[in-house]
């Protein structure tokens, strides 16, 4: 998978896990920097299971509050 469809795989999969529209999660991605983080660390998430890479996106997110 390349980079540029994980992070397409992510902002997906994350607007189906919290029920929102993906261009809103993409604007959340963009503006909290985590577009930069998928594209940086992508040999180390690209691994994860689904259920734990939601788990990690929402606690970055969290963080970035």
């Amino acid at each position: 998978m390349s980079g540029l469809s994980f992070k397409i795989f992510c902002i997906e999969n994350y607007a189906e896990y919290k029920n929102v529209n993906s261009s809103k999660v993409y604007e959340l991605f963009e503006k909290t920097k985590l577009l930069d983080l998928l594209d940086s660390d992508y040999g180390d998430l690209h691994g994860m299971g689904l259920e734990y890479l939601m788990q990690f996106i929402d606690e970055y997110l969290e963080a970035k509050k």
